[in-house]
Parts: C-alpha cells; structure tokens; sequence
C-alpha cells in the first residue's frame, strides 16, 4: 500500500529544483509540469454541446454565460490535453422503442465527435490505442478517445458494441441514474432489481473484453462493479467517482470496494460533480424556479431564452457549490488508501461537474499545484493525469490481442 510520506519533491522546468516540504509551488511551475504531461479527464461530457446550434469548440465561451465547461482555448489555457468524450443519450423504458430511439441518438451523438476531429485535423487528433496519447502530445494536438456513459442503447444486442468499437469507442459503463437490462444502477431510487450484473451484464463485460474495450463502473452499483471486477479478464475503472469515507453518498465508494479496485489493477478517477462530495443546503426557492424553466424547455423555448431564464435563476437563487478542498478531501483520501498508480481524475465537465475555485478546465492546474504541495512527484502526477488510464487501456488491448493470437 502507498504510504502518504514523502518530505522532499522535485520539480522539473528546464533546470532540476529542489523544494523543501515547506515550500509551496507556484500555480506558474504547477501548469508548466502540467504541460509535460499528457494529462486526461476520463469523463468529458462536453459532446451534448457539440449538438448545440451555434456551439463552436474552437471559440472561448465561459460558465457564467453559456454555461459550458470544456473548450479549445481553455483546455490550452488550463493545460488539458484531452480525455475520453462521453457518448450519452437519455434512458427511456425497456423496450424495443425505447432502445432504438437511444441507438440512434448515441449512433449521431458518436458521429458529433469524429466530426468534431475531422473537421479540426489541426487541433485534435482520434486515439484509439493506448500509445496515440503520446504520439497526439507530441503533434501538439489534443486527444480524442471516445467513451459510452450507459449502454442502454445497446438494447439487448450485443453485438452493437462492435458498432460503436469500429467507431472508435474505448471505454463502456453498463448503467447510468437508473437499473437497466444490464444491471442495476447506485442510484435508482427502487433498489436493486439484479443485485449487480444482469446475465445480459455478463455477456457484456465479455464481449467488451473481447474488443479491447475498458469497462467503467461509474454509475454502478457497489454490487455491480464487484461483479465487473470479478467477471473482467482486465482491470476496470471508475471514470467519475468519489470516496465514501467522505461522504456517504451512493455514487461514491467506500475503502473496501476501492482497495478491491486496486488489488485488480483498476483505477478511480475522481469526480468534482458537488452534490456527490457533500450535503449541499436545500433552496426550494431554486428548485420551483428550475420547474419553470423546465416547462420552457418542453416548450421548446429558443437557447438564448433558456441560457438567459438560468442565469436570472442563478443570480436570484446562487448555487450552491461545493468546495476546491471538498474535491481534494475525496481525492487525497483516495490515494492515501490505494496510492497513485490507482486515481486519476475526471471530473464530470459539461455534465454537472465542477466546485468552487474549479468550474472549468481553465482552473485544472489547481489540482497539479495541491498535490505536488502535498508531496506527491512528476512521476506520480504522470500516473495520475493520464497514466493510469492509459494502462488499463493498454491491458484492456493487449487481452484482446491475445484472444486472437490463441485463435491462430
């Protein structure tokens, strides 16, 4: 087990510096060291704005206006290589309606992203293999890998998941707010329907091991991720998520379940979503002020009239956030029970994402500078930013290859 000890860190710019343990560094050196790494958030939900008329991923936009967290500009500024960006669509009933209608939307939202690649060759490259990361770095360009948050649009054919692998996916999670055909959900509100994985559950952690493809349990219930760890040829990860000893919330895992993570090789990327790192005051006021916005939105009220309706809301009813050292308390706790080779971070940006001092990626560096404050090295930073999830990947590939060397 990692012990949270060490008393000396070294900092690379350049010229090697020593820093005593008493000595803070700069946000300056933080986002420079930043810089030298690839750093990735494993969970980007940044793709629902690519949809969005009049959105354009190569302008600055800002949280206070339109309410985005993830742009080119502000990945440059805030050191952000790229990460994994979410394929997402709405879970609907459990049917054959319902899946097609979620099929298609995640079929178009897949297509938003390469669009968004190849429509930008300069700026952003698709990865699909572990080493494309480095290579993408190199090239000055950020790094597209694509992700699935809920495969319920699957439906119950499997092999849809090749679909969507020949389109460049990498990494799946089984569930998403609520149970499904493939197992159950943290967080539906009628309990467990499976107790984990679903026999469908099973076939699709098999067949994801088949293709290459990293399993993510974010989202999942406790006894579900245990049975993707136990089920998974390879290591799984937990894209957004925090630590329970913290705060007692479903999403969020407890040591027990974290250590298990970790003794199989898997990763926990911590999530900054604030209503998952603390109990948050209730504002009923808000809430009420919400419901008429969300009659404007069946409405289906112009963009402009909903983004100005919620900024109105937000300056008559402020929300609440949780804070900078809130995330921390979850991300420092995770490493200080599985150490550095088992966290990472994704931060759930453009899908309810983001504290105090850190609503977008502009302020990513904060979290360099905090944990080389804390002690932690470069060496461990690169596994953290981007190492990590790579590996998992790499093993999650290099099992696939081998089902196919044994074929031969």
């Amino acid at each position: 087990m990692y012990k949270f000890n060490k008393k000396v860190l070294s900092i690379t710019l350049g010229l090697l510096c020593c820093h005593s343990a008493t000595a803070a560094v700069s946000i300056e050196e933080a986002t420079a060291i930043q810089r030298s790494l690839i750093t990735l958030d494993t969970h980007l939900d940044t793709p629902a704005n690519l949809v969005v008329p009049g959105f354009n991923i190569l302008e600055r936009h800002s949280y206070g206006h339109d309410y985005s967290q993830v742009d080119v500009p502000r990945m440059q500024e805030g050191a952000l290589d790229g990460g994994f960006w979410a394929v997402y669509s709405p879970q609907g009933e459990l049917t054959k309606g319902g899946y097609e209608q979620s099929r298609d939307t995640a079929l178009l939202r897949a297509l938003a992203i390469r669009t968004m690649v190849s429509a930008s060759p300069q700026v952003f490259e698709f990865a699909t293999e572990s080493a494309d990361a480095e290579k993408i770095k190199k090239n000055s360009k950020h790094i597209v890998y694509m992700s699935m948050e809920n495969a319920y649009p699957l439906g119950t054919d499997i092999s849809l998941l090749e679909t969507f692998y020949k389109f460049g996916l990498r990494m799946a999670g089984p569930v998403h707010f609520k149970n499904n055909q493939f197992g159950d959900s943290s967080t539906d509100p009628s309990g467990t329907q499976w107790d984990g994985l679903s026999p469908l559950g099973e076939e699709l952690v098999a067949e994801a091991n088949r293709l290459g493809i990293v399993l993510d349990g974010s989202h999942a219930h406790d006894e579900t991720v245990k049975d993707m760890i136990r089920l998974s040829k390879t290591p799984i990860i937990l894209s957004h998520t925090g630590s329970k000893a913290i705060y007692d919330h479903p999403r969020n895992v407890d040591d027990a379940l974290l250590k298990q993570l970790a003794e199989s090789g898997g990763v926990i990327q911590m999530n900054a979503y604030s209503e998952y790192l603390e109990k948050l005051p209730d504002d009923p006021e808000r809430k009420e002020a919400y419901k008429g916005l969300m009659k404007l939105v069946k409405e289906g009220s112009e963009r402009s009239v909903l983004l100005e309706k919620r900024r109105e809301i937000d300056h008559e009813h402020p929300a609440v956030k949780a804070s900078f050292e809130v995330y921390m308390e979850h991300f420092l706790h995770a490493l200080n029970v599985v150490g550095p080779k088992h966290v990472g971070i994704g931060a759930d940006w453009d899908g309810g994402g983001g504290v105090d001092d850190m609503m977008d990626v502009v302020n990513l560096p904060k979290i360099t500078k905090r944990l080389l404050d804390e002690g932690y090295s470069k060496s461990d930073l690169a596994d953290i930013w981007g190492g990590n999830a790579l590996r998992v990947l790499q093993q999650a590939s290099d099992y696939a290859a081998s089902l196919k060397t044994a074929k031969k």
